[in-house]
């Protein structure tokens, strides 16, 4: 998914504050012993037919927690963004289970059930996953690298070019980001207590409040634009549960934010090895986006020996996904990588 905006997280935090003002011991001890009704079953259903089904590898780096989807066919490494795992990784590539794919999602360093310890750096992450195919037995994949996912697909592709027969980057980092300001611990303290608490009990009591502040934070659409994104993901059964699958795959927020601080500090260091990717490579990028800056997309592109690119205009960070015409990049995607994934 999209990395969960800071301003975001600031907001929340705010609003705790204002409430814990007011608010009786009684009920804050309360919000601290609830577990928030958050379903970490390791074989939880994300979607109507996408389940999950997590289970850990012990390579030569270290371990590395993943799912598998499929029997045969080629397989797709499905790259997670910030504050994701193994489950969003799933979850993003739910659109390709019906096309002939095995879909491989591995929660990365800092994520779910991986320890931090088995990669801190792009290099690392992306020599771990290489580590994680030799285990599985899997010669070659195809990489779906989605937005604070794309630096380590983008550094898989370029350190193992003979693993990867095509690469799908999807709103992807790939500019050195400007250093931002440290969590603090109380930041921190009531994200991981009470903060991601009532966030849940806010999607509860008003989940249209949830799409509003997220669309305020992955896009720089018009008042007009936001308007109609908010109705249409309301109003379309399908769309609304995806929304809300997305939403639950960034909970709980303790196991997910190691991964996440961490992305940020290799997204300081930048210099990505953009030059030396040989595999075919199409990058997709909302000019909307408010999260991941389109310029992101025109940098890759640029540097990617051979690239495509697709341009998606008037849409956000999530666009592929949530949008009314996500059908039309979905296929464009499809079409890519169904010309370049090995036969039989």
């Amino acid at each position: 998914m999209r990395r969960v905006p800071r301003r975001r997280v600031v907001k929340i935090i705010r609003i705790v504050l204002a409430v814990l003002v007011g608010v009786p011991t009684a009920v804050v001890a309360g919000l601290l012993l609830w577990n928030g009704g958050i379903d970490d079953n390791p074989r939880r259903e994300l979607l109507p037919g996408v389940q999950l089904d997590l289970r850990t590898a012990t390579t030569r780096l270290g371990p590395i927690e993943y799912d598998l989807y499929g029997a045969k066919g080629p397989v797709l490494l499905s790259v997670h963004a910030g504050l994701g795992g193994a489950d969003q990784g799933r979850l993003f590539a739910g659109w390709l289970q019906q096309d002939g794919y095995r879909i491989l999602s591995p929660s990365r360093p800092g994520y779910l059930g991986t320890p931090l310890e088995s990669g801190r750096t792009n290099e690392e992450q992306a020599d771990l996953l290489a580590a994680l195919l030799d285990e599985l037995g899997i010669d070659r994949v195809g990489v779906l690298a989605v937005s604070a996912g794309s630096p380590v697909g983008y550094t898989f592709a370029a350190r193992h070019p003979d693993r990867v027969w095509g690469l799908v980057s999807i709103g992807g980092l790939s500019k050195q980001k400007p250093p931002g300001k440290p969590s603090s611990s109380l930041r921190r303290t009531f994200l991981n207590t009470v903060g991601q608490k009532l966030a849940l009990l806010t999607a509860g009591l008003s989940f249209e409040s949830v799409v509003s502040s997220t669309l305020d934070e992955t896009s720089v659409f018009t008042g007009e634009q936001r308007s109609e994104r908010r109705s249409y993901i309301m109003n379309t059964p399908r769309v609304r549960a995806l929304f809300e699958a997305m939403f639950e795959t960034t909970f709980p927020y303790e196991r997910r934010w190691p991964g996440t601080d961490n992305d940020a500090e290799q997204a300081r260091r930048g210099d990505l090895p953009l030059g030396r990717i040989t595999a075919p490579t199409l990058v997709f990028h909302g000019e909307l986006d408010g999260d991941v800056s389109f310029d992101h997309g025109e940098y890759a592109a640029e540097r990617i020996p051979g690239a495509e690119h697709y341009w998606m205009d008037d849409e956000d960070h999530l666009g592929f996904w949530l949008s009314p015409k996500a059908e039309q990049p979905q296929a464009v995607a499809r079409a890519f990588l169904r010309r370049h994934a090995p036969r039989g």
